[in-house]
């Protein structure tokens, strides 16, 4: 099943954060309060509003997340890198052209 969680980013550092049980920003998608019905989301997008109101994130957004295992999983691309990070390497690991010698 397709289910929805809040996520946004920290004002301070623009970190992808989301919102969990306790009503707390948190990085790690997997502490993230899962929104099963209509209800759930509306109260979600409430929170967001009140806490971007409050200039405490930004880029507020419910996206759609699905449940294997016990891992919450991003069905959209860009919300997987948001939570997981690059699909490739960077930086010193990225590229190590081979030198003739």
């Amino acid at each position: 099943m397709i289910y929805k969680v809040l996520t946004a980013n920290r004002l301070g550092d623009g970190i992808a954060v989301w919102l969990n049980a306790s009503g707390e920003w948190t990085t790690s998608l997997q502490d993230a309060l899962v929104a099963r019905h209509a209800e759930a989301e509306a109260s979600l997008e409430a929170i967001g509003k009140r806490d971007f109101a409050a200039n405490k994130i930004l880029d507020v957004n419910l996206v759609e997340v699905e449940e294997v295992g016990e891992t919450i999983r991003p069905i959209r691309l860009r919300e997987r890198i948001r939570a997981e990070g690059p699909t490739v390497g960077y930086g010193e690991n990225a590229y190590a052209p081979t030198r003739a010698a």
